[in-house]
C-alpha cells in the first residue's frame, strides 16, 4: 500500500474541483531503477457541465477529501519483478485525478464554487516530483489510463521538454484513444461531451498548439488529431472494442431510447449480428486512425480484439500467466520491448471473436 502525498503548492492555484489540495502516491525506486521515473495519470471520465462537476466534487474524482489515503500498486505500478519485469524498481507515481478535464482545464465557476485547475495540478505535481529527484532521471515514462491515457497524449511532448536531451523519455496511453465517432443514432455523443468539457473548463489554451493552430479546441481534445504530429515516442494500448466507448460514446442510453442496445452494451455475448457489424466498423475506424501513427519506427501499438478498458494497471491483463496476448506477447513485454528498444512493436489483433486470450468485461 502506497500513501497519499498532498501537493502543498496551493499558492499556484493547483486545487481539485472543490478547492482541496491535489495529491499523488509515490513509491521510491531502487538499484538500477533509482534514477528512472514512471508517472501514471489516473483516469475517471470528465465533467462537462455545472451539474456533473458539482456532483463530482463530492467524490474522489473531485476532492482529495474523498481519496483513498493508501493505494495498492499493481500492474505497471507493481514493485515485484515477477509482476512487472521492466519497471518494478523504478520510482513509480500515481497522480490522482480530481479536475474532470484530463489535467487540462484552467478556469473557475464562482457561483457553483468550482475550480477547474487541471493544468495547474499537472504543473505543481511535476515541480514537486522534480524536487524529489525526478529532475535527475535518466529514464522516464509518462503513462495513463482512460481519461489519464488521453492526458498522457496531451502532455507527452511537454513532459519530454522537462528533461535534457540525454534522458530517455517516452509516453504510454492505455485506453485513451477516444474516437470522434457517431453513436448508434447517428448523433455525436462524445463530441458533445468533449465540447462541454473544453468550453466549461477553459481547456483551449492548454492543448497542443500544433493542433489548435489548425483546428477548433474540441477537435484537438481527440487523440486521433494529435498522435501523428507528436515528437515524443508514444505507445498505444487499446482494446478494439473499448467497453467505456461502447457504453458511453457508441451506444449510450441517450442514443438508444428503445433499449435495443441495452444487453449488448453490457455483455458482448448478447450482441446481435447487426450490432457486432456496427462494432467491427468501430474497430475499422480505430485501425484507420492509427495507420499513419504506426508508420513511425519510434511508436508502438498493442490493439487487441477484446471487450476491455484499461489493461496496464490490472495485474491480470498486464503480466500474469493467462494475460491477453497478441502473437504470444503480453502487454507488459510489448511495452518493455518498445521502451527499451529491444524490438519494434506493432501488434494488431485479428477481429472478434478470434482472440481467446481476452479478459472480456461483462457488466450486470
Amino acid at each position: 500500500m502506497v500513501g497519499l502525498t498532498l501537493i502543498r503548492g496551493a499558492d499556484s492555484g493547483a486545487v481539485c474541483l472543490d478547492g482541496t489540495l491535489p495529491g499523488y502516491h509515490l513509491h521510491r525506486g531502487h538499484g538500477s531503477g533509482a534514477n528512472s521515473w514512471l508517472i501514471q495519470l489516473e483516469g475517471g471520465g470528465w465533467c462537462n457541465n455545472i451539474r456533473t462537476c458539482v456532483y463530482r466534487k463530492k467524490t474522489r474524482r473531485g476532492s482529495s477529501n474523498y481519496m483513498e489515503k493508501q493505494l495498492q500498486f499493481t500492474g505497471i505500478l507493481s514493485d515485484k519483478a515477477q509482476e512487472n519485469p521492466d519497471f518494478f524498481n523504478w520510482n513509480r507515481v500515481k497522480l490522482r485525478y480530481c479536475d474532470g478535464a484530463s489535467f487540462s482545464g484552467d478556469g473557475q465557476n464562482q457561483a457553483a464554487q468550482l475550480q477547474f485547475r487541471g493544468e495547474r495540478i499537472w504543473r505543481a505535481a511535476i515541480d514537486d516530483l522534480k524536487a524529489k529527484g525526478m529532475r535527475y532521471a535518466n529514464q522516464a515514462l509518462l503513462s495513463g489510463c482512460s481519461a489519464g491515457g488521453l492526458a498522457a497524449i496531451l502532455r507527452c511532448d511537454e513532459f519530454r521538454n522537462l528533461f535534457p536531451g540525454s534522458t530517455k523519455v517516452k509516453c504510454l496511453s492505455d485506453a485513451g484513444l477516444f474516437l470522434d465517432t457517431a453513436d448508434v443514432s447517428g448523433g455525436r455523443t462524445i463530441r458533445n461531451l468533449y465540447n462541454g468539457v473544453v468550453e466549461l473548463q477553459s481547456v483551449k489554451n492548454n492543448l497542443p498548439r500544433i493542433c489548435t493552430n489548425h483546428h477548433d479546441p474540441t477537435t484537438c481534445f481527440f487523440p486521433q488529431n494529435l498522435i501523428s504530429q507528436m515528437k515524443t515516442p508514444l505507445f498505444i494500448v487499446n482494446a478494439a472494442y473499448d467497453t467505456w466507448q461502447i457504453q458511453s460514446s457508441i451506444a449510450p442510453t441517450s442514443a438508444d431510447p428503445s433499449g435495443f442496445w441495452h444487453d449488448c452494451r453490457l455483455n458482448h455475448g448478447k450482441c446481435t449480428p447487426a450490432q457486432l457489424r456496427f462494432l467491427q466498423g468501430f474497430r475499422d475506424q480505430m485501425l484507420r486512425v492509427v495507420k499513419g501513427f504506426s508508420m513511425s519506427r519510434q511508436n508502438g501499438l498493442f490493439i487487441n480484439s477484446c471487450f476491455a478498458h484499461c489493461q496496464t494497471e490490472r495485474q491480470d491483463t498486464w503480466f500474469a500467466d493467462d494475460s491477453p496476448v497478441i502473437r504470444k506477447k503480453v502487454v507488459a513485454i510489448a511495452v518493455g520491448d518498445w521502451y527499451f528498444d529491444r524490438a519494434e512493436v506493432k501488434l494488431v489483433d485479428c477481429p472478434y471473436p478470434c482472440d481467446k486470450s481476452c479478459h472480456n468485461l461483462v457488466f450486470r
